[in-house]
């Protein structure tokens, strides 16, 4: 018998998501992390500034996102 598919728990107004939309979400994230490692937001200092933000922000969510919650 398989484990069931271990996402994280995640509400958005109020409303528990499904595995299926945190999944979604998930690899959403994971997409825009390699354009933006690909691609950036252009290469003037504001491109570049908000660029590394979001980056930052993603690598954020990555380890809420898969890092087990205490019971």
């Amino acid at each position: 018998m398989t484990e069931p598919w271990n996402e994280a728990r995640m509400t958005v107004n109020g409303v528990e998501l499904e595995t299926g939309h945190v999944m979604t979400i998930r690899v959403a994230l994971e997409s825009y992390m390699a354009f933006l490692c690909d691609e950036g937001l252009g290469d003037d200092q504001r491109g570049k500034a908000i660029c590394e933000g979001y980056q930052r922000r993603i690598r954020e969510l990555r380890r809420l996102m898969l890092t087990n919650p205490p019971e």
